[in-house]
């Protein structure tokens, strides 16, 4: 699967999804760090990336449909320290497995996935 990780997401975080043999490439990356979430989110759009990030902007669909999208995940955890986003990204790695985004709002918390579909 093409990920996009945002800015917020810890660069630690992108091997575990290299060994699940995800196409990752980060908001660093690309030289996107500090733009603004609808460029992030057209940019996904047109590079048919899932968005992974910890921005709660992104879980309203209202403001950012996932519709037109290969999907936008949200991870929601109690702290931002890198263990609790190591759990986070190895639930989502898990669901990965199991499901596709396309075309949904996930909404990753410890250990569950939330889908929001329109």
């Amino acid at each position: 699967m093409k990920i996009k990780l945002d800015e917020n997401v810890d660069h630690r975080l992108i091997d575990f999804f290299a060994a699940a043999r995800h196409d990752v490439e980060t908001v660093e990356q690309e030289k996107m760090s500090g733009a603004d979430d609808i460029d992030l989110y057209r940019r996904c759009v047109e590079e048919k990336r899932t968005l992974v990030t910890f921005d709660k902007d992104f879980s309203n669909p209202l403001r950012y449909s996932p519709s037109d999208t290969r999907g936008i995940i949200v991870m929601r955890g109690h702290n931002n320290r890198f263990a609790t986003m190591r759990l986070l990204v190895e639930t989502l790695i898990v669901a990965l497995e199991n499901e596709d985004p396309c075309g949904r709002l996930w909404i990753i918390d410890p250990g569950r996935l939330r889908v929001h579909e329109e």
